[in-house]
């Protein structure tokens, strides 16, 4: 980008508002949901969707909830055309979900589309003609009266075939496509055409989709243009305003929400955000949103990696990594504080301390969208004793004393730091495994036995050090402690037990406990030890030998 170009671009001109009442609104419930998947989004793919591969993705939008779903340009081509015959003759449309069609204000276009809708019970039928100043300047080469008279006369087309559709409950929709590049009065002044033309009431609305084609301005000036529409429009009772953004400036959910706020009943977009350029309105975001505030958003995404590869599978597409929600890194964290923050947020849900979700770092519960605890945190180079310590307690039961985290934590950093890439959960309970239950040398356990009268403790073990069998007796206030002192006549750096913590890793007659010591030398160091066994007072007497192995 050459600094010296920059004066061939201007600002986009702003609306007229000057009371505008969207800034202060808050959003209270969802809006109508459309998805233009199968049309939008398919003509956005290099390799469009094939029959089989529309009806999988027709399914489980359906499954997701979906009232309203665009189905095809079935004048387009023929692959479209046989989609709708398939979907109506079949009987795979839900009684409760209504498909929608698109079709250009032309005669030939709109007479196949008639064709293909014969025997539906519910259809949108969704015609469009462009009306912004390049459109009508680089492409038709008309003025504003020739334009509003293509959209006045397919609008008469439609009407006069409706006879033809007899049974079938039709809702009527048009677009003044680019209407986010189009001057309002103009585009309030086609829309009124084609309604004079349908006669919308307020028990039989039409749909006037108000959409952001292309994203030429700000969100908020889009929230301006969707305001002046529903306040300067007449007959607003008889009309569903409907959104459809883009996402050229990386703003289509701000300016949907915004248009939300600015008046707008429906929104119609893809799952992912699949379409032309940098894509179509991602429905799952806006619809998680609201659902992260409390407000029902009438899609179902409770399995939401389902419907990612459903999607993935049929489009071709892939969902990016941080893509909103249902990208595979949203829910992990790799920063140690962030990390940290995740892990005691997630400890306070489960204890029952708060009644709604405040969790650092999480908008919404992971398991609400279908996804596990254990991919919240995920361990690499960057991740700190917090995550180390979540998913071993996630995932394997271990649950570090805090200390022992700060201990292990660099451990486990330095030798993932050494791989050069994320680590799995088995991998960094073998790191743990090694540093701490595999610790052998130079001392370990062959037998020990401890009888206690009157509090005091006698023990007797055999040990090998340095490869050659040993044997311990020792007397103590406890099992432990008679075998430190055991080990101190037998030699051993002196040193106290500082800390014990022991618990169970699993259920039933061969339940493993795990057992952590900490020792403390008389130098004044301190070093962690831990073992395994199916005795909780073996797996204890090991724990100590794994310390002062360690030391």
């Amino acid at each position: 980008m050459l600094k010296d170009t920059v004066a061939k671009y201007r600002p986009f001109p702003g609306v007229h508002l000057p009371n505008r009442q969207w800034p202060a609104r808050t959003l209270t419930r969802a809006p109508l949901w459309c998805s233009v998947d199968l049309r939008d989004g398919n003509q956005a793919l290099a390799v469009p969707m094939n029959v089989a591969q529309k009806l999988e993705l027709f399914q489980a939008l359906v499954k997701c909830g979906f009232k309203e779903i665009e189905v095809g340009f079935p004048s387009a081509s023929n692959t479209e055309f046989v989609f709708n015959r398939l979907l109506i003759e079949k009987g795979f449309i839900p009684d409760d979900v209504t498909i929608q069609v698109l079709v250009q204000a032309r005669e030939d276009l709109i007479e196949k589309t008639f064709l293909s809708l014969v025997g539906a019970k519910r259809v949108v039928i969704h015609m469009y003609n462009s009306t912004s100043p390049a459109q009508r300047r680089v492409v038709f080469g008309k003025s504003k009266d020739e334009i509003k008279a293509i959209a006045v006369h397919g609008a008469q087309l439609i009407q006069d075939r409706l006879h033809r559709l007899k049974g079938t409950d039709v809702t009527l929709q048009y677009s003044p496509e680019s209407f986010s590049a189009t001057e309002v009065e103009y585009a309030k002044e086609v829309s009124e055409a084609v309604m004079d033309v349908w006669q919308p009431t307020p028990q039989r609305k039409m749909i006037l989709n108000l959409p952001d084609t292309v994203e030429v301005a700000m969100p908020n000036v889009y929230a301006d243009q969707i305001e002046w529409m529903c306040t300067n429009i007449k007959n607003r009772d008889s009309l569903i305003i409907s959104l459809h953004t883009h996402n050229d400036r990386n703003t289509g959910t701000a300016a949907t929400e915004l248009g939300l706020l600015a008046g707008a009943d429906r929104v119609e977009g893809t799952l992912f955000g699949n379409g032309e350029r940098t894509g179509n309105l991602d429905i799952v975001t806006v619809a998680l949103n609201l659902y992260m505030h409390g407000i029902d958003p009438q899609l179902d995404f409770s399995d939401l990696n389902a419907v990612r590869e459903v999607y993935e599978r049929c489009t071709g597409m892939t969902v990016p990594p941080r893509q909103p929600y249902a990208g595979e890194l949203v829910f992990t964290a790799f920063s140690g504080s962030h990390q940290d923050a995740i892990k005691k947020g997630l400890a306070e849900w489960e204890q029952g301390a708060r009644a709604h979700w405040d969790a650092p770092y999480l908008t919404i519960d992971p398991r609400d969208v279908g996804r596990e605890y254990r991919e919240v945190i995920r361990v690499n180079s960057q991740s700190g004793k917090g995550g180390v310590a979540y998913l071993l307690e996630s995932e394997f039961g271990i649950e570090l004393p805090k200390d022992m985290q700060r201990e292990f934590g660099p451990i486990a950093n330095d030798l993932v730091d050494a791989l050069g890439r994320e680590v799995k959960g088995e991998e960094l309970k073998a790191m743990f495994w090694k540093e701490y239950v595999e610790r052998t040398t130079p001392w370990s356990l062959i037998h020990f036995h401890a009888d206690g009268v009157d509090g005091v403790f006698r023990c007797r073990a055999s040990v090998l050090r340095d490869g050659a069998e040993q044997k311990l007796n020792g007397d103590g206030n406890g099992p432990i402690a008679a075998f430190v002192n055991a080990l101190a006549s037998a030699g051993a750096p002196k040193f106290e037990v500082a800390y014990y913590k022991e618990h169970a890793l699993s259920a039933g007659s061969q339940a493993i406990a795990i057992a952590y010591i900490q020792i403390k030398l008389a130098d004044g160091m301190v070093r962690w030890g831990a073992a395994v066994d199916t005795n909780i007072e073996l797996a204890s007497i090991k724990a100590v030998l794994s310390a002062l192995n360690r030391a």
